[in-house]
């Protein structure tokens, strides 16, 4: 009977079920419904993509009614208030350029859905919305009428289980069977046994060959088909049309060779080239797995918190130490680094980071606050409800919002060379083909096989990601955590940096702060403490830490002002802690030193003056630094620390006073279009704008939460003096990847001039394609991790 292919899903259907719409022809009435949605929105250029690239839709009544249960749906929720609400669904049938690009404007076919962004890799899509227009169930009913019906376990949810593909595995165990049987039963073909019941059998033995050889030949290697046949139809060609191409031709041949009679055809060769093959796609999916948990920004992530312990002391710990159950104390324009319950009264969260939406949301004392969210104005307490949502912080700190976009020299190189590689690669066959032919047609076949084969540019895609990879892990063991990969090269690139003074070049001394003015009372003390205690300024840690310890009193309003100072209410009464200007003191002539100036009631009480106490190492770092980089120093503080500091500097850094942190931002912007690269080093809370604009913004952290988006790397100030080393340590990365770069080259070189000359059989050239990779690999860990051990040395 003649069949027609669905218009949809491509599934063949009977000449009796046909369903006719609109000129097209479906399967059923699923699909029908489907190209309808599409076409009322204007959605009908999805087919543009590829030619039945839909699923059918299920029959999926009443299997989601458990989705009506608000508790069970807020389990499966990212982040949850009241006029948004984020959720990630794993979609196992994403696969092509038409399902991203469907998904990616959910929107179009939903009213309520804001935005939809697919994770490829791990087959996702996250799903921003509003719960007043749109429900959970509506959108996986409208995934699933469209063919991307959604896995949902609440046990993957709760556990963290993910589903585990063990296609390449099951594939690579075929290919070892039938290769290592191929090859016993080919025993007698290679030593030329003449034996009687040999000859006899010998028939039978080659198509028994012949049948184990199908497995491998069409399960095994079915991926390089498939990869090869999309290559094609996306009239981009990758490195698989040559793979596949040999492994048909290696087919064809040894089949004719046995219909004919001429010999036993080389499927021992076939089977063990695409064993090794596998085995060699295998390692690197292993070794890349190994990476990308080394690599995991989650693993050692360095944002602190304040813990609040039972005996009411608090304590600073990192974010991944954090317990359900713990109470944190959260300061203004910190971020939320867990889900938990508001313990105090009110407070108002930025979810801007989340949401894109920069209103406050006001939550009440026993209101549930989620990851991510911004603390504005007082200190608050909360209650942890889980352990911290580290992956989605991560993902914030990812976020689109925050990538500067930078030029990835590297990749364009590798880019470049994979564009032409293959077209390059079959002329060399070909030529090779057609001169040998007309010498000996075994010789001919084996230089195709062999040049298609040998020439594998996998090694030379590898070079990059994992030299970065292993750079990325071995700085962040030394408390140097970058946000990704990208930031080693942009490092490599800098000739100027620019540093900040308090709270990056200066340390936290208690012993160097001092107070002139009218003597405190118990009460006073109390109160300029619970302001302090509010913000998250390097100053202000100093010199709560410094005062002495006393009761704590509410803040009613607290408001800080950036680059300036806090004003707030305590007790009825009004505080302002900040500069001179910002308190409306005139500033005294001898008064040169930093100083936090502190007025209660409009009443001018004093100020305490802080004798920096610069980091260990900083003139050492200082003179290496210096001859190789323009060094510039940036203070919002005046020039009290000029004297000092150009007796500690070398001759030529540029000290830069009394600016502002939009005056911060401009010097950086000034320099970059002077054409220079530069590094901005900051704490990463006044200098937020500065690292944002730099090319690259570093932010040092000592014990208190300055996660920001703004910056591209976190160090820890412990590790402030080895800034040089990581520098080096980038350059070393680029020049390894450059070698790398010319030992793949020199590999492909030396195995083309062999298959070339036809001394290489395609069997050893399947065996030296995965040796290549691993030899690369093995050399770009060995060289970073020398690189890291010289230059550690050097702080010895």
């Amino acid at each position: 009977m003649e069949k027609e292919n669905c218009f949809h899903c491509g599934l063949d259907i009977e000449k009796a079920d046909e369903i006719h719409f609109d000129t097209k022809i479906f399967c059923c009435n699923g699909c029908k419904t489907v190209y309808e949605i599409f076409s009322a929105n204007d959605l009908s250029c999805y087919y543009d993509f590829e030619q039945s690239p839909g699923a059918t839709p299920l029959d999926i009544a009443g299997k989601y009614d458990f989705l009506d249960n608000p508790t069970i749906v807020a389990k499966l929720l990212d982040f949850q208030e009241e006029n948004t609400e984020i959720i990630s669904l794993s979609i196992p049938h994403i696969h092509c350029s038409s399902c991203i690009w469907i998904l990616e404007n959910l929107q179009k076919l939903q009213p309520g859905i804001n935005t939809s962004q697919v994770n490829f890799p791990e087959k996702k899509v996250r799903i921003n919305y509003n719960p007043t227009l749109v429900t959970v169930k509506d959108i996986v009913y409208l995934l699933s009428s469209i063919g991307y019906e959604p896995y949902i376990s609440l046990e993957n949810y709760e556990t963290g289980k993910e589903k585990i593909d063990r296609s390449l595995t099951y594939k690579l165990g075929v290919a070892f069977f039938c290769f290592g049987n191929i090859m016993l039963l080919s025993f007698p073909e290679y030593f030329e046994v003449e034996e009687y019941w040999l000859n006899q059998y010998r028939g039978f033995f080659r198509w028994l060959i012949f049948a184990l050889s199908l497995p491998s030949f069409f399960y095994s290697a079915s991926g390089y088909y498939v990869s090869a046949y999309k290559s094609i139809r996306s009239k981009m060609l990758n490195i698989d049309i040559p793979i596949a191409l040999g492994i048909v031709v290696m087919f064809v041949r040894s089949t004719f060779d046995i219909i004919m009679d001429y010999g036993s055809g080389f499927f021992d060769s076939l089977c063990g080239l695409i064993f090794f093959m596998l085995l060699g796609k295998m390692f690197q999916i292993k070794t890349y797995s190994f990476l990308s948990f080394e690599r995991d920004f989650k693993s050692y992530f360095p944002i602190a918190i304040t813990r609040i312990n039972p005996d009411a002391s608090e304590e600073s710990i990192p974010v991944f130490d954090i317990q359900k159950g713990d109470r944190l104390l959260i300061r203004n324009q910190e971020l939320i680094p867990v889900d938990g319950i508001l313990i105090s009264e009110k407070s108002e969260i930025d979810y801007s980071f989340v949401t894109g939406e920069a209103i406050p949301i006001v939550k009440q004392s026993g209101d549930k606050i989620f990851a991510g969210g911004k603390q504005i104005g007082k200190v608050i307490e909360m209650e942890v409800l889980h352990s911290v949502s580290q992956s989605y912080l991560t993902q914030l700190w990812s976020n689109d919002v925050f990538q500067k976009k930078v030029e990835q020299k590297h990749k364009t190189i590798t880019d470049a060379i994979s564009r032409y590689f293959t077209p390059i690669l079959l002329l060399i066959a070909f030529a090779g083909w057609g001169y040998w032919i007309f010498f000996d047609a075994n010789t001919a076949f084996n230089v195709f096989t062999a040049v298609l084969i040998v020439a594998c540019p996998c090694a030379l895609a590898l070079t990059a990601p994992f030299t970065m990879g292993n750079v990325l892990r071995i700085m962040g063991k030394q408390k140097f955590y970058l946000k990704n990969a990208l930031v080693i090269e942009q490092l490599a690139k800098v000739d100027t940096i620019v540093f900040d003074k308090t709270g990056t070049i200066t340390t936290n001394k208690k012993s160097n702060i001092s107070y002139q003015g009218r003597p405190f009372t118990e009460d006073e003390y109390a109160i300029v403490k619970s302001v302090l205690r509010a913000s998250n300024h390097p100053l202000s840690r100093m010199l709560y830490d410094f005062l002495p310890e006393t009761k704590r009193e509410k803040v009613t309003i607290f408001d800080e002002i950036p680059g300036k100072g806090m004003q707030a209410t305590v007790l009825d009464k009004q505080i302002q802690i900040g500069s001179a200007s910002f308190v409306g003191k005139i500033k005294e002539e001898g008064l040169q030193q930093t100083a936090v100036h502190i007025k209660i009631d409009e009443v001018y009480c004093g100020h305490y003056i802080f004798n920096n106490e610069y980091r260990t190492g900083l003139e050492d770092l200082f003179q290496l630094l210096n001859k190789k980089y323009e060094i510039k120093i940036l203070s919002g503080d005046n020039e009290g620390e000029r004297p000092t500091l150009e007796k500690l500097l070398p001759n030529g850094v540029e000290l830069v006073f009394n600016q502002k942190p939009d005056e911060k931002l401009a010097f950086i912007k000034q320099l970059q279009e002077q054409g220079k690269n530069v590094m901005m080093v900051g704490d990463g809370l006044n200098d937020a704008g500065a690292l944002a604009q730099s090319n690259v913004g570093i932010s040092i952290s000592e014990n208190v939460n300055v996660f920001s988006p703004a910056c591209d790397a976190i160090l820890d100030a412990s590790e402030f003096f080895k800034l040089n080393y990581f520098l080096n340590l980038s350059k070393d990365a680029i020049k390894t990847i450059k070698m790398s770069f010319a030992l793949s080259l020199l590999y492909n070189v030396v195995g083309l001039s062999f298959a070339i000359t036809g001394n290489l059989l395609p069997l050893v050239a399947a065996i030296i394609m995965p040796l290549s990779t691993i030899t690369i690999v093995s050399f770009v860990t060995i060289m970073s991790n020398y690189y890291a051990r010289k230059k550690t040395n050097s702080f010895s």
